[in-house]
């Protein structure tokens, strides 16, 4: 058994399905399971429909207008039978979704976002498993909401490993491709839609690999593997051939964008290999996860995080802060859910760098306020370095105010502002 999984990019136009189609042909895998995300920027558009529905309700259903037609272009162009089944259930998909913002009483703004963006994932593995049967492709449509079983910590549900592995070592069938779902699960309870934190795909991938025992995972990118840096705001990377376990955990921890923090974690377990690739060249080797040299080739590894906040506290009396100071910021920022990227203290201050992901910032520095003197930066952006060297360090910092910089025997942190 191997498990595939293709991300939004690689299933953004009917151009992209049907390339899909071409890799699982290329690699001539039979013994499958093909984990996809929505198509394109479909959970972007979703996030819209969730914001509609609590900001400007009349917009909601032309909203969920533009998230059909974006599928019914797909579908159009990928089934030349009108008639064809899954145009029905297409739209049945998003009869559901309407149903659901009509008919919901919950004010929980996670909650709803876990039932809508969901859509994106259900209609595009529809679509694909349709096109795919449609092109003597034989699979099965799984719904991974009946395997995946998680707590309800909406947006960013905890697996219940029991359960879930029973659920698919018994609904994965071994004789033929499985289409499901990246990202989405259920609560136990009451069976309502979770999700795993975004960009939650890559996770769920490894969660089946684990489950399966499978031989390898194979991430399917519009990049020929794991670069050293995000071209996107790197003019300069270079592909990275191998790289350790313990090594991706670091560049994931970090904030590393190719693999999901939660993604390398069940397949070192169970050593099992993780491979980048292009969905472009599917013959080409990309990147290896797994046992072996830390890095290969051995160079310095980038990862920038924008929007950051950078908060500084100290004591109302300057006096020392000391582990109870430090324990009440610590139980403050997990009870507004922040997530801690770089913590740094001295004897009379403590500042850390956070994402202000569920927008409460406001609420934060109010409670704050009540015990520390509170300064704060907004829209600052953390450079974290591995096995860097000094030129690199000043060239990174060029036209830039550095704030804050951390410095360890394999790791350099650096927040600016530009």
């Amino acid at each position: 058994m191997k498990v595939f999984k293709f991300g939004g990019a690689s299933v953004k136009d009917a151009k992209g399905v049907k390339n899909l189609l071409s890799v699982i042909n290329t690699t001539e895998e039979k013994n499958l399971v093909v984990i996809v995300s929505a198509m394109g920027k479909m959970t972007n558009a979703l996030e819209k429909v969730v914001d509609f529905y609590f900001s400007d309700p009349v917009e909601v259903k032309a909203q969920i207008a533009l998230v059909y037609d974006f599928h019914f272009q797909i579908i159009s162009e990928l089934f030349e039978n009108t008639s064809h089944p899954v145009f029905n259930k297409t739209l049945k998909l998003i009869n559901e979704l309407q149903l659901f913002v009509e008919n919901n009483k919950s004010k929980d703004h996670a909650f709803v976002y876990d039932q809508v963006v969901s859509f994106g994932e259900l209609i595009s593995t529809t679509i694909i498993s349709e096109y795919l049967s449609e092109n003597n492709c034989n699979n099965s449509f799984l719904d991974v909401r009946n395997c995946i079983k998680t707590n309800s910590n909406y947006r960013d549900a905890l697996v219940d490993w029991e359960s879930t592995q029973k659920n698919i070592l018994k609904k994965v069938t071994k004789t033929e491709i499985t289409i499901t779902q990246g990202f989405i699960a259920s609560e136990s309870t009451h069976n309502f839609t979770t999700t795993l934190g975004r960009e939650g795909s890559d996770y769920t991938a490894a969660i089946f690999a684990y489950c399966l025992n499978a031989q390898s995972v194979t991430i399917w990118k519009d990049v020929p593997g794991v670069l050293n840096a995000d071209p996107r705001h790197f003019k300069k990377t270079q592909l990275l051939h191998h790289i350790s376990y313990r090594e991706a955990i670091e560049l994931a921890f970090y904030g590393a964008t190719v693999i999901h923090p939660k993604t390398l974690q069940p397949l070192q377990r169970k050593e099992i290999p993780l491979f980048v690739k292009s969905f472009y060249n599917p013959e080409e080797a990309g990147t290896c996860v797994g046992k072996g040299v830390t890095l290969d080739p051995s160079i310095s590894c980038f990862i920038l995080k924008k929007n950051q906040i950078l908060i500084s506290l100290s004591s109302l009396d300057f006096s020392f802060m000391m582990e109870d100071n430090i324990a009440d910021v610590f139980k403050l920022l997990h009870q507004f859910k922040m997530k801690v990227n770089l913590i740094q203290n001295s004897a009379i201050s403590f500042s850390v760098c956070v994402d202000n992901k569920y927008d409460k910032l406001d609420e934060l520095l109010s409670r704050l306020r009540e015990t520390f003197l509170v300064s704060w930066n907004e829209n600052v952006t953390l450079y974290t370095v591995r096995h860097s060297n000094a030129s690199e360090i000043k060239d990174l910092l060029k036209g830039k105010e550095m704030l804050l910089k951390q410095e360890s025997r394999e790791t350099v942190q650096l927040i600016v502002k530009d």
